[in-house]
């Protein structure tokens, strides 16, 4: 299938998401944490299941896959077609939770484990950094030492990735390489020759796309996204539009303002579609929490 889409909520869930699948997961961790044979991760365990679609009408949802490595590691990994400025709050926000949600376990300080946090993006994000893998820590401003290992957060930027010699590829670039879309059949052949993990992935995936049921529910999604960067976009020029055909400068400031407000609810009900929180909507769109929970009891 041409310009299929890896990086698709269901599809990306059914491939790294399933303990039927979990070398592969371990595959893409491994090589992303840059672990060696010594510090290999060799089991998981998946968690959170509330966050998977349960529907197939189309809504966008946010994909969230939880679990926990063998050592007591967190690990959470999303994905994140739509540019959304809001990226690095949004993903301290969830690594909090899962940092702090071992506590119900234990009361215990001492015994709280590593979290990590890795988000895919299909687009740029960092706009002051280059390279397509960043990673950030609790650093001392001054020393730059670290205060903690507990907190890791990694952004994975498809648009700045480059595979710069395909015979002396790593891993972690094989995965980026295969989620990128950006290969041709030929050269992911020639890629899962010298990386097993990805030879797996493409035969999950000419088995996905085989499955009619799987298939029909991969494009409902991919309509939705259409669909969602379609409308943003009709309605930013509708804004525009209608504060021009003012004429006066108060006029235009005032359809802006409109455009912006409408854009605003828009925003807001597709992000409640996508299954954000209230409160995370809230600061996002900076809109009253009373008024997210009207639009919710709308949608």
């Amino acid at each position: 299938m041409e310009n299929f889409n890896r990086l698709n909520d269901l599809y990306f869930k059914k491939l790294l998401g399933d303990k039927n699948r979990k070398n592969l997961t371990l595959s893409f961790l491994n090589a992303i944490l840059n672990k060696d044979e010594r510090e290999y991760f060799t089991d998981i365990t998946f968690l959170d299941k509330d966050n998977e679609p349960l529907t197939l009408d189309g809504k966008l949802s946010k994909l969230d896959i939880r679990a926990d490595l063998n050592d007591g590691t967190q690990v959470d990994i999303e994905v994140q077609v739509c540019p959304f400025k809001f990226m690095a709050e949004r993903s301290l926000y969830y690594w909090s939770k899962m940092y702090s949600e071992q506590l119900e376990k234990s009361a215990e300080y001492k015994k709280l484990k590593k979290a990590i946090a890795i988000n895919l993006l299909a687009f740029d994000y960092l706009e002051d950094e280059q390279d397509w893998h960043n990673i950030y820590n609790l650093l001392n401003v001054k020393s730059y030492n670290k205060l903690t290992d507990h907190i890791e957060i990694h952004f994975l930027e498809l648009p700045k990735f480059t595979l710069k010699d395909m015979r002396k590829i790593r891993t972690s670039e094989a995965w980026l390489a295969y989620f990128s879309g950006r290969y041709t059949k030929k050269e992911l052949e020639e890629i899962a020759m010298t990386t097993p993990a990805i030879k797996e992935a493409v035969e999950f995936e000419n088995t996905f796309l085989q499955d009619k049921i799987e298939r029909r529910a991969y494009e409902q999604r991919e309509k939705a996204i259409r669909d969602y960067y379609s409308y943003m976009s009709a309605y930013k020029e509708e804004g525009l539009e209608q504060g021009l055909k003012q004429g006066l400068k108060q006029g235009l400031q005032q359809g802006l303002q409109q455009g912006k407000l409408e854009e605003k609810f828009r925003t807001a009900t597709n992000l409640l579609k996508m299954g954000f929180d209230i409160e995370t909507i809230s600061k996002a769109v900076e809109l009253s929490r009373e008024k997210i929970q009207e639009l919710s009891e709308k949608k």
